[in-house]
């Protein structure tokens, strides 16, 4: 079994975090595993120029978490070898009173890939049924209904030609102390560190569980969910890059034919150079 596959979540399973593991890298030698991350970082570029070039699918990937996780520099080390032009980050934060003034999803359209393009969303449309839910923010009937609509949306996308991969980034308790307590003594990391993170900490099973529920019920055969164990940075960004290249791998992108012949315009070319 491919590593994508052994972390990715059974169409129709009902999720119990309790039962996955957030660490799971015995027997995997640390150095083997890194330069495997290099060289799947030199493949997803590659892959993802031949995206870009042929401008005819695009790609989602949905990175959720809770705080301290490591979702940014999973992204850094994932795709920091990739043109810019062709991928673009979207963190949603707090909805604005534009955003909040049309139903939920609004935002979220406007940051959908288009065609060649890659689209990373840190949080993403699932917080309107994590925070949305944990805090009550909205009534419990109306995040009820947006399981529904999360799927109906995924499934817009999908059938505009848009490759849709989710990932959760399975932090311990335990690990996620040990991270806000880093950002508390590491002076390059306090500006990392919120009061908020402590209250969300505080909620920690009510999120579990709401995490629980959002994979569960939004589990589609083409937008699956994959829980990666997070505890060893080194092991999660290998894990999140093998799903990265398995996803770009299976949609084979090549580059297009040429518009013209080249050896033509090559002449012509040449002709106007006055050769």
């Amino acid at each position: 079994m491919s590593v994508a596959k052994k972390y990715q979540v059974g169409i129709g399973d009902k999720v119990d975090l309790s039962t996955w593991k957030t660490d799971d890298a015995e027997g995997v030698e640390r150095a083997v595993v890194e330069a495997k991350t290099e060289e799947n970082a030199m493949i997803i570029a590659d892959l993802q120029h031949k995206l870009y070039a042929q401008h005819e699918r695009s790609v989602l990937f949905v990175l959720q978490a809770m705080d301290a996780a490591g979702k940014d520099s999973t992204i850094r080390r994932v795709f920091g070898r990739v043109n810019p032009q062709g991928v673009q980050v979207k963190s949603f934060k707090r909805p604005t009173e534009d955003e909040l003034a049309h139903d939920f999803l609004w935002r979220v359209h406007l940051h959908t890939p288009r065609r060649g393009h890659i689209a990373l969303f840190n949080r993403s449309h699932y917080e309107d049924v994590l925070v949305a839910r944990v805090d009550n923010l909205v009534p419990e009937a109306r995040w009820q209904k947006r399981y529904e609509s999360i799927n109906g949306f995924e499934q817009a996308l999908i059938n505009g030609g848009t490759e849709i991969v989710k990932i959760y980034l399975h932090l311990s308790k335990d690990r996620q102390r040990e991270k806000l307590e880093e950002r508390l003594t590491d002076p390059t990391k306090n500006w990392k560190f919120e009061a908020g993170d402590l209250e969300t900490r505080q909620k920690w099973d009510a999120y579990m569980h709401a995490y629980e529920d959002a994979i569960s019920q939004c589990n589609a055969e083409h937008a699956q969910w994959h829980i990666v164990p997070t505890d060893r940075k080194w092991y999660r960004v290998w894990v999140v890059s093998e799903i990265v290249r398995a996803t770009l791998e299976e949609i084979g992108p090549r580059f297009p034919e040429p518009k013209l012949d080249p050896m033509a315009a090559m002449k012509l070319l040449e002709q106007m150079n006055g050769g």
